[in-house]
């Protein structure tokens, strides 16, 4: 479905990706693991279209990616909604900007993070802020969602519900879903593949059940081996 062929993004003062390969298919939940300034965020925004590569190309289902994916429903890690607008208001936002936006699974979703409808966005809690984003990321009926830090900063029982929420409102005989994140244990139960990135370079892409049963492992020491190779 997604494949990126020799992609390589330069800013100004730095080289964000270099040569990268990589082919992503439907049906999995996919994590792109890495530390801090490794790629993964311009690797997520290259994929949506929000921005372009300096070299290589970026195509999905064969179709080059040059514009705004409007099969993509991404998951910025900012906070990017209008403060004044209460849950409700943002909803009915987002479902006029999207034609794919599935109102009644944005309110089974909001239902299930248990949100008020009325609630002021700029009172919400950090963690009722991070459900928002799930709702209006789920709620879209697209073969693609991104997800730029979904866990950061939030606390075990909001992960908790965040994880939960993915694994039930997600359909992955159509969905593929692409998350980076630094809460890899929180995680890890539902990873069906992972990819670790460093410095712009994919270093390993791996099933996680064949790390579980053929090398014994886990994600975070597989990480560290790879990393020390």
């Amino acid at each position: 479905m997604i494949k990126l062929n020799l992609v390589t993004k330069k800013f100004i003062k730095k080289v964000a990706l270099r040569d990268v390969n990589l082919e992503l298919s439907p049906g999995k939940i996919v994590g792109l693991v890495g530390e801090n300034g490794s790629g993964k965020s311009t690797t997520l925004k290259l994929i949506a279209g929000l921005t372009h590569p300096s070299k290589g190309t970026i195509t999905i289902n064969g179709v080059k990616v040059n514009r705004i994916a409007t099969h993509v429903s991404y998951l910025s890690e900012l906070d990017e909604y209008y403060s004044f607008y209460n849950v409700g208001e943002t909803i009915n936002y987002y479902a006029t900007q999207f034609p794919d936006f599935n109102r009644e699974k944005a309110e089974e979703i909001r239902t299930f993070m248990k949100l008020d409808l009325n609630a002021k966005l700029k009172h919400l809690s950090k963690g009722n802020r991070g459900r928002l984003k799930l709702v209006l990321t789920l709620a879209r009926e697209v073969p693609i969602i991104l997800m730029d830090e979904p866990l950061s900063g939030l606390d075990p029982m909001v992960r908790d519900s965040i994880v939960k929420g993915l694994i039930s409102f997600i359909d992955l005989e159509k969905q593929l879903i692409l998350v980076t994140t630094h809460e890899i244990r929180d995680i890890e139960t539902i990873l069906d593949e992972v990819i670790l990135i460093k410095d712009g370079k994919i270093l390993g892409h791996q099933n996680v059940e064949q790390l579980r049963s053929e090398q014994n492992i886990g994600i975070v020491e597989w990480m560290t081996s790879a990393h020390q190779s």
